[in-house]
């Protein structure tokens, strides 16, 4: 990775880290996916997508498997500074329409003009010099281009054990970025931004998964500043969270003999279309 990407990044995403996240990070909704396909302007020919912050390709396998964007994607180029990441995405995105390279929010690499659609999923909060990277967006997008920011969140208001749980991650974060939405909406409100795009255009929901301790507790583990801590503090936060899903406020039980229950999240949709 290079200086333009945050250091808690850099060693959190490093090789040997990223079959697990891979593992049990959770799906993108298909209903989010079809909204974001409803909103790219109609065209006869098929989409030039740049997919920056690509990780290990959940989204984009996500993007592949789906019954509109799979038949829409003329080229998928994807861009993700961890090698570690890089290497996973090559294993498991088998489709001759995308590549993956090295490269930043502010260094793409692409050519003047060339995408249609930039998206970015689960990582723009990563992103240190949001003027830069506006910048980018605008160089390699075409005139009737946009943006597409996607977040996939813990929903840490449909339950007490999902708030509990966040908070003993984020308690050890040691200033890594988070999603923040007062923060994100500034960033959206830079000279950079607003001489460049117009309004974002803003859309969430909710949706649950299936959750179980292991699910959970292994999820957890792959935040980038913990798979950083020491052996013996990450004992610690696995005795935490065990002590959380134990008591189980709020805990709406699947199959309670299976140890299967809701797993609440938010979906955070954002779309900046360039002027």
């Amino acid at each position: 990775m290079t200086a333009s990407v945050h250091p808690n990044a850099q060693a959190g995403f490093a090789t040997g880290t990223n079959e697990s996240y891979n593992r049990v990070r959770p799906p993108y909704p298909v209903d989010c996916l079809s909204y974001v396909h409803s909103q790219v302007p109609r065209s006869t020919t098929l989409l030039k997508i740049v997919e920056i912050g690509a990780g290990t390709g959940i989204f984009t396998r996500a993007l592949l498997s789906h019954p509109e964007w799979g038949t829409s994607i003329g080229t998928l180029r994807a861009i993700e500074p961890s090698d570690g990441m890089r290497d996973f995405w090559t294993k498991c995105v088998q489709d001759n329409r995308c590549t993956i390279v090295n490269g930043t929010f502010d260094d793409t690499g692409v050519e003047d003009g060339w995408a249609d659609l930039i998206i970015i999923a689960q990582a723009f909060h990563w992103c240190l010099d949001y003027g830069k990277a506006f910048t980018e967006f605008a160089r390699i997008l075409n005139k009737d281009g946009a943006a597409v920011f996607v977040w996939n969140l813990a929903d840490r208001e449909a339950a007490g054990w999902v708030a509990q749980a966040q908070h003993c991650i984020e308690a050890r974060g040691n200033g890594s970025p988070r999603f923040r939405l007062e923060v994100l909406r500034q960033a959206f409100s830079t000279p950079e931004y607003t001489s460049l795009f117009y309004a974002q255009e803003e859309k969430h929901w909710a949706h649950y998964g299936i959750a179980t301790e292991q699910i959970v507790t292994d999820r957890l583990l792959s935040w980038s500043y913990i798979t950083m801590l020491p052996p013996d503090e990450k004992v610690k936060v696995v005795e935490e969270i065990k002590v959380i899903l134990e008591r189980g406020d709020g805990k709406v039980w699947i199959n309670k003999e299976q140890g299967t229950y809701q797993d609440p999240h938010t979906v955070r949709i954002m779309i900046s279309r360039k002027k």
